[in-house]
């Protein structure tokens, strides 16, 4: 997957972010997607979400999805990188 001219959004916890992220994604933690859903929608999109796992960025790609953002599940943020 490219990522270049793509948003990636990480939706670890502040804590799990400041660890070790992608450069230049963002960090939006899953409990915050809801609430910044207009600061995310005004994002460039595709967004790229990730996380630890895949599993919460997975639950991010479905809401947002759902409500109309362009958006794919990128996994584990180490994959990416």
């Amino acid at each position: 997957m490219s990522l270049e001219n793509k948003t990636i959004i990480d939706v670890r916890s502040t804590d799990e972010f400041n660890y070790g992220h992608l450069p230049g994604s963002i960090n939006i933690p899953l409990q915050e997607i809801q609430h910044r859903l207009e600061e995310l929608k005004a994002m460039k999109q595709p967004l790229i979400l990730c996380c630890a796992s895949g599993m919460r960025s997975a639950q991010a790609t479905l809401f947002l999805q759902s409500v109309g953002v362009s958006c794919e599940n990128g996994g584990s943020w180490m994959n990416l990188n």
